[in-house]
């Protein structure tokens, strides 16, 4: 018979999810000398469908933590891009004050562990098999969180609540928190197949995506590789989609031909395996992120970038910002100001270029061109990443930062109106 679980009656900060933003959260907020519980549904070490890609933006955020060197995945110089016939091997910046010049790529069971184990080196609590699901609130605080365990019902009295239960929130719903799907949104799957090049230094990037019957698809592909000691890459197809032009690909089938169609080039052996597909908000598609004591971070909060479906990023850095705010009064109006400072003007760009990209015949026009000009894909490298700083001046910066500045004067969707 397994003992119970404790859950604690009160604590000073508590942060629900402990996926890379709610460990990176629990950790800072330890680290700072709070009292911190953090709080999953799972037990760990668990699955998460993911790409499981890391950007440079991502490294930069783990470095801040301490983390950078301790994962198995690969470094990996930049992305292999391939589509209708042209083959471009772009490398990530090189020149970024910012970021470092190279990604990796770690399985989520992995990652999110070991940002966990982090956590509680800092001294944070952590509460497994336990799931929030509502709050009490009381002056437009809260003042408890309620919980289910395997035990019964339990609240938690808390002081803080910071968000980090993914992209469903379940919590952050009870909240009052609404995905808006008028925007971009994506329909992605990931399986693992074994790989001769599990090691490379490359991540696979297929920007023309086609079904078995030869129809091309509004999505794309990737072949991420995981390193030796896993044996493994991560292989997946994701599309664009929005409410009026909804993706409906059976993934699948479509997971299973496209790993066909890369066995060779990547030397894969068996069937993918653990087969799994999400939906997910991107470009800040949510409103009601915040309350007068808590806050959605990651994506619970839609920080997830619209052209690539990466969340990992967005989930460290908005977990360290979030810490950074935490001795102030009311997060009501200084979360949703500090998330929009921070990405309005990129969201909200990326968010009118990939609903452009819902319409496949846009993609070919798009792709054909590109593919060929490297100097093409090195700003799509650095957009589609959001490697692009507010200190950045060359001459693609300069663009992107005026489309994301004229984007947003006309954006009058949540969250930017």
């Amino acid at each position: 018979m397994s003992a119970p679980i404790r859950v604690p009656a009160r604590t000073e900060v508590l942060v629900v999810g402990a996926g890379p933003g709610g460990s990176a959260a629990a950790a800072a907020a330890a680290s700072a000398g709070r009292e911190v519980t953090l709080l999953d549904s799972a037990v760990f070490p668990r699955d998460k469908t993911c790409g499981d890609g890391l950007t440079p933006r991502a490294i930069a955020e783990l470095d801040r933590l301490g983390l950078g060197d301790a994962f198995s995945g690969p470094r990996i110089e930049g992305l292999d891009l391939q589509g209708w016939g042209g083959r471009q091997r772009v490398r990530w910046p090189q020149k970024s004050g910012h970021f470092p010049a190279y990604g990796s790529a770690v399985t989520r069971t992995e990652l999110d562990d070991r940002i966990r184990h982090h956590a509680l080196d800092a001294g944070a609590l952590m509460v497994s098999g336990v799931k929030a699901v509502g709050a009490t609130i009381i002056g437009g605080k809260v003042t408890a969180v309620q919980v289910n365990t395997p035990d019964g019902p339990a609240q938690i009295e808390v002081g803080k609540v910071i968000v980090a239960d993914g992209v469903r929130s379940a919590l952050g719903t009870s909240l009052g928190r609404s995905w808006h799907r008028t925007t971009a949104y994506g329909v992605a799957a990931r399986a693992y197949v074994e790989s001769d090049r599990c090691d490379d230094t490359w991540m696979g990037s297929h920007l023309e995506l086609r079904d078995g019957a030869g129809e091309l698809l509004p999505g794309y592909g990737w072949v991420f590789p995981l390193g030796r000691a896993s044996g493994l890459v991560n292989i997946g197809v994701g599309a664009l989609a929005t409410e009026k032009r909804p993706a409906h690909m059976a993934l699948r089938p479509i997971i299973e031909h496209y790993t066909n169609s890369q066995r060779d080039d990547w030397q894969l052996r068996g069937k993918p395996l653990r087969i799994a597909s999400a939906l997910l908000p991107m470009g800040g598609a949510v409103s009601g992120v915040a309350g007068a004591n808590w806050m959605l971070i990651g994506d619970a909060a839609a920080c997830v970038n619209p052209l690539n479906g990466e969340g990992i990023d967005y989930a460290l850095e908005t977990a360290r910002l979030a810490v950074e705010v935490l001795g102030e009064n009311d997060f009501s109006t200084l979360w949703p100001d500090l998330l929009r400072s921070q990405y309005a003007l990129a969201f909200s760009a990326a968010r009118r270029l990939a609903a452009v990209l819902t319409v496949p015949r846009m993609v070919p026009i798009l792709g054909r061109p590109g593919i060929r000009s490297a100097a093409l894909m090195s700003m799509v490298v650095r957009v589609m990443g959001n490697l692009i700083t507010e200190d950045d001046s060359d001459l693609i910066a300069r663009a992107w930062h005026l489309a994301g500045l004229t984007s947003n004067k006309l954006d009058t969707r949540p969250p930017f109106t």
